[in-house]
């Protein structure tokens, strides 16, 4: 995988060799190897003339060339979209990969009598781009991912009613990723000791709570980014809330599937 590599390595040897980051963990050493953010690609991204012009004005907001950063994405990386609705990040995402990378548009069964045609016209639009609908629990794709990406979903998938087995959703994804491929989620914060209680109400979900799923997976927590907090929610109301909606307290975690 071009993102990330793992072995060990003394300390100034791994320093002296490539100035990348060293991660200490129960004693030994691990060297993670990041290629530089490609920033003059995240910019044009962000030029996407496709991308509606709301979309473009959520970008001061969602902080869209961050997130990509964070994401580590770059050319030529495989990455599916989980519930990408109306595209906001697909858009994105299309020109970061380039001609020899991809984008599955993932749409669940439970959504797709809407979704499947939204995720139909970003595939007509951009030639890396497919749509997949399947069941969460079961999702696969016709290669391994360098990264499965939810934005502000996974707590939709927490909530009864949608009637999602998230434990193995999470075990879906870590089977769908290369070793070393990240799962990156985005969501909206609540309030601590939450846990997902709320998730139906107010559309948030404890980050902890949601951190204790994903390892409990098998997955390496591998960051997190303070990008899109808000220290001024103060997490008791719905994020469709006018007052707060948009500019809610959000959580971005990186998670890693080891090898």
């Amino acid at each position: 995988m071009r993102r990330i590599s793992t072995f060990a390595l003394p300390f100034a040897a791994a320093a002296a060799l490539s100035g990348c980051i060293v991660v200490a963990d129960g004693g030994e050493t691990t060297v993670v190897h990041h290629a530089a953010p490609a920033r003059d690609a995240y910019a044009a991204a962000l030029a996407n003339p496709n991308r509606p012009e709301a979309d473009v004005a959520r970008d001061s907001l969602r902080r869209s060339a961050d997130m990509l950063a964070f994401m580590r994405l770059g050319p030529g990386d495989v990455i599916a979209d989980i519930r990408p609705e109306e595209g906001f990040f697909t858009h994105l995402f299309s020109p970061v990969v380039g001609p020899s990378g991809h984008v599955y548009a993932f749409v669940p069964n439970q959504t797709s009598a809407r979704e499947n045609a939204y995720a139909d016209s970003l595939a007509a639009m951009y030639g890396n781009v497919s749509r997949v609908t399947g069941a969460l629990e079961t999702m696969s794709f016709d290669r391994p991912l360098d990264v499965v990406f939810m934005g502000e979903e996974y707590h939709d998938f927490v909530i009864p009613r949608f009637g999602v087995d998230v434990a193995t959703m999470n075990a879906a994804v870590y089977r769908a990723l290369k070793p070393g491929g990240l799962y990156v989620i985005l969501d909206h914060e609540a309030a601590p000791g939450s846990g997902v209680s709320v998730a139906g109400t107010l559309h948030r979900i404890e980050s902890a709570e949601l951190r204790r799923q994903v390892e409990a997976a098998g997955f390496v927590f591998d960051g997190a980014s303070e990008v899109v907090r808000n220290p001024d929610d103060d997490r008791s109301l719905s994020v469709f809330d006018e007052s707060i909606r948009g500019r809610t307290d959000r959580f971005v975690f990186r998670f890693r599937k080891p090898g």
